[in-house]
């Protein structure tokens, strides 16, 4: 009344503004208490608890503009009403504000000025909100003081108060400008050859560098200050991005009873996560080892899938327990990833690798078959291909063994396998090993300067072996597209510049031979396999003569009379002769 009377009491008392007022007041409080004001706490302000605070304002107006009708009410100026709306709402929402401000002005970095200055590359809606963030959280000790950007249209402009500039040929400018000590890259899609230069730049800068968001944290759809982290060698790696037909796989694995082996390993652990994730009936935990097995049943039950999981210690060679697991669990599909992996052990016990790898996988299919199990898909790898190692022949019988189930009298399962590459962080692969070797300052070991392998990541290997089992239709051998080769060597001085030194000048890089077994390159095809188009663009699917089921039955007789009586040197002599493309390397 005052703004509208321009401060003139004696015509605001001819109004009575007391009696309005109290009841304006109940009615405010009312309606506070309503849009849960109350129940905020009063220094965390966001656009919400404005709205909030809009809506119990106006709906406050609203009741005064309706009692100003009645009789029984003192009459209030509409123009008085309105005013006390905007005023309500603005001076609620600088209330809060002003607590926020003083709640995040009290948090301070560790050590008064040792707050790093950031620059973030991309300033689109994940850079402006990392920006946002580390501004509001001054206790993380990261400053923004920059933007860059390749958009011409942002540069020379501001954001949250922050200039935008063009990508640098050099960022030691950046270092001696800007005086910035840490870079984060915040672009939704960037190539590995660019996170590369960057990479390369900041290092000649000394500027540390990380990476937000990962894909993993893209398709969460929420974007946080904790996303921060340190570039890894998955997001410098020439690959692009795979996509998925999720659809066909929900529709797959929903309401079904799905057994993975192996379970407690790097890809049957993976393989639970994204089957669990898709409301199986029941999810089926198979391995020997039964720490293992707690580790990934823990990780899948704090990670709240809500799916009904049964973990269970046992052999796959073990026929009786894995009839018994089938006739009482009605299973429907089945992954085989249980598998002795470990290339330069196996050429020193061949007989476990064959009872094992080829063996257990004959029983495991065997017994699928028999129930009518709708699909069956054995995990192999790109060793199988002209094995030179025990490993690779071992799984190529598997493969033999697995293509052979078609002629199996009476069979009704769908048989698949499917052949991937080195898996980037699997308790196998290089990459722990070198990160092992740069925390002891080196040197890294590397076998050949030439030797070359196929990567994929974990998560996308095993999306892809969802989506090989859609496509099964009878018996097919499956092959990943993994990209390109990459040369091990290279792999390692990437790695070595991640991890902030220079190859061969702080960690040097140490060549020494290529282990028992092992190959310069891999295949993905072998001579006697013809390639046919699947739906999947990322797979191909070879198929080739199918085996002798009788055959192959002999075949796992000789391995259960040999494994036990013969020597390292025969037992490759035998594989020798089950799969001829194997070249053995004989202990003298």
């Amino acid at each position: 009344m005052l703004f509208r009377f321009d401060f003139k009491l004696g015509v605001i008392e001819d109004y009575h503004p007391r009696e309005a007022f109290l009841l304006l007041l109940c009615v405010k409080m009312f309606f506070l208490v309503a849009c849960g004001q109350f129940r905020d706490m009063l220094t965390f302000f966001h656009m919400p608890d404005l709205l909030r605070i809009f809506w119990a304002m106006f709906l406050s107006s609203c009741v005064l503009l309706l009692c100003n009708s009645a009789s029984w009410f003192v009459w209030v100026p509409k123009g008085v009403i309105a005013v006390d709306f905007i005023l309500s709402v603005l001076s609620f929402g600088a209330l809060r504000m002003s607590l926020r401000i003083l709640r995040e002005r009290s948090y301070r970095a560790d050590g008064i000025g040792m707050a790093k200055r950031v620059a973030i590359i991309g300033a689109g809606d994940i850079g402006t909100t990392i920006a946002s963030n580390l501004i509001a959280h001054r206790n993380l000790g990261l400053h923004p003081v920059i933007f860059i950007d390749e958009d011409p249209s942002k540069q020379g402009r501001q954001i949250s108060s922050l200039n935008v500039i063009p990508m640098p040929e050099s960022f030691v400018p950046l270092k001696s400008v800007y005086k910035v000590d840490k870079v984060i890259i915040a672009i939704k899609h960037i190539s590995p050859a660019k996170i590369n230069s960057i990479v390369k730049e900041c290092r000649i800068a000394d500027i540390d560098v990380s990476i937000i968001p990962s894909t993993a944290d893209l398709a969460e759809g929420i974007v946080k200050v904790s996303q921060i982290r340190n570039v890894e060698i998955e997001d410098i790696l020439d690959r692009d991005p795979v996509e998925l037909d999720s659809a066909e796989i929900d529709s797959m694995i929903k309401g079904k009873v799905v057994l993975v082996t192996g379970a407690g390993g790097s890809i049957g652990g993976e393989l639970c996560r994204q089957i669990a994730a898709r409301n199986p009936s029941l999810l089926i935990l198979l391995d020997q080892c039964e720490v293992q097995l707690f580790k990934i049943e823990q990780d899948l039950r704090d990670s709240g899938y809500g799916v009904t999981m049964l973990s269970i210690v046992a052999d796959v060679e073990d026929a009786p327990r894995m009839n018994c697991l089938f006739s009482r669990y009605n299973i429907d599909i089945v992954f085989h990833a249980a598998a002795h992996k470990h290339v330069p052990m196996m050429e020193s016990q061949p007989s476990e690798a064959l009872r094992n790898n080829s063996h257990g996988t004959w029983v495991l299919a065997n017994i699928a078959s028999e129930h009518a199990v709708e699909k069956f898909i054995l995990i192999s790898t790109d060793k199988a291909i002209n094995p030179t190692n025990v490993m690779g022949a071992s799984k190529r019988l598997a493969e033999m063994f697995v293509h052979s189930m078609v002629g199996k009298p009476g069979n009704k399962t769908k048989f698949g396998a499917v052949r991937f590459g080195n898996v980037l962080g699997s308790s196998g692969s290089v990459i722990p090993t070198f990160k092992k070797q740069i925390a002891r300052g080196g040197p890294l070991t590397v076998t050949h300067p030439d030797v070359t392998r196929y990567f994929m990541t974990i998560p996308e290997a095993v999306g892809l072996v969802l989506q090989c089992a859609t496509q099964l239709s009878g018996c097919e051998i499956f092959v990943l597209d993994m990209g390109k080769p990459v040369k091990i060597i290279d792999v390692a001085r990437k790695l070595i510049n991640l991890s902030g030194f220079r190859p061969d000048i702080d960690i040097e890089i140490k060549i020494i031979g290529l282990r028992p077994g092992e190959k310069l390159y891999e295949e993905i095809q072998h001579k006697d396999e013809s390639v046919v188009q699947t739906a999947h663009p990322r797979i191909f699917g070879f198929i080739s003569e199918t085996p002798s089921y009788e055959d192959m039955s002999r075949i796992d007789q000789e391995i259960i009379g040999f494994s036990n009586k013969k020597s390292v040197n025969e037992m490759k002599e035998f594989i020798h002769s089950k799969v001829p493309e194997y070249k053995p390397q004989f202990y003298q």
